[in-house]
Formats: structure tokens, C-alpha cells, sequence
């Protein structure tokens, strides 16, 4: 009985140290992803979110003062239509 008792342990260890070894290469498996997927976006040189909201907030007063400019043409249309 004390053969079985043995193989038990080494079965554990080994186990164990299949699980260590597994537990190691996640490890290295997401560092070298996380690694490779930064290269990646600093290679598509992408904006940050601050100047996606101010040129963001730059169309908005654009198309705002556009809209404001289109009322106005309009209402001057209206007048020279009105005269002529």
C-alpha cells in the first residue's frame, strides 16, 4: 500500500508542476500578446480621445454656424424676392 501512497505523490507533483508550467506560459503568452498589440495600434498612429473631442466639438460649432449662415441667406433671398 505504501508503493500506491508513493505513486499518489509523485502524481501530485507532477500535477503540480504541469499546472505551474501552464500558469508560466499564460503568463508569457499574455505579456507577448499585450506587447505585439501596442506595436500595433502605435503603428496606426491613432488620435487621442482629447483631440477626437475637440475636432468633435469643432464640426458641431462648424455645422452650427453653418446652419446660422443658411438661415441667414435665406432670410436675404426672401427680402431681395420680395423687392424685386
Amino acid at each position: 500500500m505504501q508503493t500506491s501512497n508513493s505513486l499518489l505523490d509523485d502524481l501530485a507533483r507532477v500535477a503540480s508542476g504541469a499546472a505551474s508550467a501552464v500558469t508560466g506560459l499564460k503568463g508569457d503568452a499574455d505579456s507577448l500578446l499585450r506587447r505585439q498589440l501596442e506595436r500595433l495600434l502605435a503603428d496606426m498612429n491613432l488620435v487621442t480621445r482629447e483631440e477626437f473631442d475637440a475636432v468633435k466639438a469643432m464640426a458641431a460649432k462648424a455645422r452650427a454656424e453653418q446652419e446660422r449662415l443658411e438661415a441667414r441667406v435665406a432670410e436675404l433671398e426672401t427680402q431681395l424676392n420680395a423687392k424685386g
